[in-house]
């Protein structure tokens, strides 16, 4: 089994370092294109199709490793779909409210494929809390949706630096393929690893400085696959956490994505609208490198995942100590004075 974990792992790597420079063509042709100004920190123009790269080293080495099922079909059409929509975006741009009805359109293909969320494993508890014991079989189907347009936005969100989405997910990806293959839900973990190999062969031409983006093609997929796979392999399975593992692995773009809806309310701005409040820009401003902020938040990241490792293992005190440190250190950055921050990052340079 492990030799087949390489070969998935390497295939997705090898592919998506072949493909991505064809996306960058494409992109150019195409017209998708992230020029500097506004809310964007580069200085030259660069392409953003590289989610299209990111989907066909996925898909093509799930074809050629994996048995084809229900789940897998399911999840196959409906990331075509958000890719598609994402490649529009990138190209044209579409209104948010428009773009997030095709999420939850792509999403809902899910329900066609024996997507749902039919029972989840919540911490302290011996029995997994089942739905339709209540009479409550909708509930599943909402909380799914729920899921994978939040994860989908979740990732988006964190598309701000270069290859820091990709990172992230990275991380993720590893962390689940973890949790999978300990629970030994194989087509779930060989899923994960070829995220994983993906991601590492794309973050070969996104690392800072980037040359190539994602773009929403790119961020989406990705959310759309880890919310589409942890249903398939983690919360369907009692003998997991459930709907924490995954939540609290994507700890860090889920609380900037918190306290970005609760930052926008209290401004009376709509939580589709875009700012300059999130914690990349906030380490940006302080003073901190691309490198720097990225290395920060791939550390932040992996602590989260550590905690949730934890968590899994039954050593809630431990998960307890290090989720306290790490929301302590985000809220510290989300909330105190830039200037503040600004110190320490020159302190970090010197």
């Amino acid at each position: 089994m492990m030799n087949g974990y390489w070969l998935t792992f390497l295939m997705a790597l090898v592919i998506a370092v072949i493909a991505t420079p064809f996306s960058m063509k494409l992109a150019k042709r195409w017209g998708a294109i992230a020029y500097p100004g506004g809310r964007h920190i580069h200085s030259r123009p660069i392409p953003r199709l590289g989610g299209l790269a990111l989907y066909v080293a996925f898909w093509i080495t799930a074809l050629v490793t994996q048995a084809w099922s229900e789940n897998i079909w399911g999840l196959f059409i409906g990331s075509t779909i958000i890719v598609g929509v994402g490649i529009w975006d990138d190209i044209r741009e579409i209104r948010p409210l428009h773009k997030l009805y095709w999420q939850i359109a792509a999403a809902a293909v899910l329900i066609f494929f024996d997507f749902s969320m039919n029972f989840i494993s919540i911490p302290f508890l011996d029995e997994p809390l089942k739905f339709e014991t209540f009479g409550l079989s909708a509930v599943g189907v909402i909380l799914m949706l729920f899921w994978v347009v939040g994860l989908v936005n979740t990732v988006n969100v964190s598309d701000g630096l270069d290859g820091l989405a990709a990172g992230i997910c990275f991380i993720v990806a590893i962390l689940l393929f973890w949790s999978a293959d300990g629970i030994n839900q194989f087509p779930a973990a060989h899923l994960t690893l070829a995220l994983a190999g993906a991601l590492l062969g794309f973050l070969f031409f996104n690392f800072p400085p980037a040359r190539v983006f994602m773009g929403d093609s790119g961020s989406m997929f990705l959310g759309y696959i880890i919310g589409g796979i942890s249903i398939m392999g983690l919360l369907k399975t009692a003998t997991i956490l459930g709907l924490v593992f995954p939540l609290l692995v994507l700890g860090m773009p889920v609380t900037d994505l918190t306290f970005a809806i609760i930052r926008r309310k209290l401004r009376g701005q709509s939580i589709a609208m875009a700012d300059r409040g999130h914690l990349h820009h906030r380490l940006l401003d302080a003073g901190f490198t691309q490198r720097q902020a990225v290395f920060l938040m791939y550390g932040i990241s992996a602590c989260f995942g550590v905690a949730a490792v934890l968590g899994a293992k039954g050593q809630w005190i431990s998960a307890f100590v290090v989720l306290f440190v790490v929301f302590a250190i985000l809220i510290t950055i989300l909330m105190r004075r830039t200037e503040k921050l600004a110190v320490f990052a020159r302190r970090q340079s010197k």
